[in-house]
C-alpha cells in the first residue's frame, strides 16, 4: 500500500504543511530554504518525549507537542520550521523515516515537532 492509497483509504481530512527546510547557520542565524507545501500529511496534537537530533552527541530530550506524518518523499530535516494548517509554526525537533519492510504498509516521514 502507498502512502496516497493509505490515506484516500483511511485518513478523511488530509493537511497540507508548509516547509522551510533548515540548511544550516549563517552569519546571521540559522539558514532555510523557501517555502514548499508538502502533503497530504495526517497531523496529531499529542505530547509526547522525543530525543531531539543534533548535530552533536548531546543526547537531549524535549515534549513534542505534534507529529506529522508526511508522504515518504518528504524532505524534512531535524530543524526545519513548519506551518501547520491553523497558521501555528514550529520547528522540527526528530525526522524518522518509516519502511514498510515488504509488508502491506505505507512507507512515510514522521515529524515530531516542538
Amino acid at each position: 500500500m502507498t502512502w496516497d492509497e493509505f490515506v484516500a483509504e483511511c485518513i478523511p481530512q488530509p493537511r497540507t504543511i508548509r516547509v522551510e527546510a533548515y540548511e544550516g547557520s549563517g552569519a546571521y542565524g540559522d539558514v532555510y530554504g523557501s517555502p514548499v507545501d508538502v502533503g497530504p500529511c495526517v497531523v496529531d496534537d499529542t505530547n509526547r518525549v522525543v530525543a531531539v537530533q543534533t548535530q552533536d552527541a548531546e543526547g537531549t530530550e524535549a515534549v513534542s507537542s505534534t507529529t506529522v506524518f508526511c508522504p515518504p518523499d518528504a524532505n524534512v530535516p531535524p530543524g526545519s520550521r513548519i506551518t501547520l494548517p491553523g497558521g501555528r509554526t514550529a520547528r522540527v525537533l526528530a525526522t524518522s523515516r518509516l519502511d514498510a519492510h515488504g509488508l502491506p504498509l505505507p512507507e512515510h516521514v514522521e515529524l515530531s515537532l516542538e
